[in-house]
């Protein structure tokens, strides 16, 4: 794809983003689009935002981690965005559902890391080493793609879906325990919808963060002390409205929760 064009398609999305309405899917229009092409798309989308919003990028988030997604978009790996700034949201938020187009909630384990990764050969162990803390999280997903009609190369350009998240008050020691044991339930307006386990995510959440850095490392990318990383999805992203109220607890680690107005 030729310069041009990944600007172009990163100022729709950027302007998607800002004006919350949807764009024709990507991959429609360029069907010869890669996962490479993408990336770069995505890059050139996330700088607008420094740049134009003076927002900074505070970590990253790891998508299609789970079997199911996978087979959804036909495709047999994770994917990566970046977090800034302006996604952050304390615990018990209030977030204007007007402000997303189509947002869908899941629940993570997030990491605070207190040391750099920079792959390649970072390994769970390492990833173990280098987080300080894990804390339940919401992400709200939001596709900027009209209807969610979305291939691996669409979601990757869109930033990964990224829209905004939320981070518990409480926070654990992940040396105290067994990660991919973790359990979860997932609550919307006072109902249990869903349970899940940190194993949903590539195994294991470290498994999830050590594919991250070491993918970040072939494009010559790192991941900073004090950067916060979504590790994946422990169950089905659930669509929310103006009006639903969300609750996770994360067993060992805490909860989280979010409404929406």
């Amino acid at each position: 794809m030729t310069p041009e064009k990944i600007e172009r398609y990163a100022e729709e999305l950027y302007l998607a983003l800002r004006a919350a309405k949807p764009v024709p899917p990507l991959t429609g229009r360029e069907p010869d689009i890669t996962i490479d092409d993408a990336y770069l798309i995505q890059m050139h989308m996330v700088e607008q935002r420094k740049t134009r919003d003076r927002e900074h990028i505070v970590g990253k988030k790891i998508g299609i981690t789970s079997r199911a997604v996978m087979a959804m978009l036909n495709v047999h790996q994770p994917d990566f965005g970046q977090l800034t700034s302006a996604m952050v949201h304390n615990d018990g938020a209030g977030i204007p559902a007007a402000s997303l187009i189509a947002p869908k909630a899941e629940g993570e384990i997030a990491f605070l890391l207190k040391s750099e990764l920079a792959g390649p050969g970072v390994t769970a162990s390492d990833v173990l080493r280098a987080t300080e803390l894990v804390l339940p999280c919401f992400e709200i997903v939001d596709s900027r793609i009209q209807d969610w009609k979305i291939k691996i190369q669409d979601t990757v350009a869109d930033n990964a879906s990224a829209g905004v998240f939320v981070l518990g008050d409480a926070a654990a020691d992940p040396r105290d325990m067994d990660l991919a044991l973790v359990g979860m339930t997932f609550e919307k307006n006072g109902e249990i919808l869903a349970t899940g386990a940190g194993a949903a995510a590539l195994g294991n959440p470290l498994n999830a963060v050590a594919w991250l850095a070491n993918t970040l490392g072939r494009l010559g990318m790192t991941l900073r002390a004090g950067e916060v990383v979504l590790s994946g999805a422990l169950a089905a992203m659930v669509p929310v409205r103006a009006g639903d109220s969300l609750r996770i607890s994360l067993g060992g680690i805490g909860s989280a929760s979010v409404h929406f107005v």
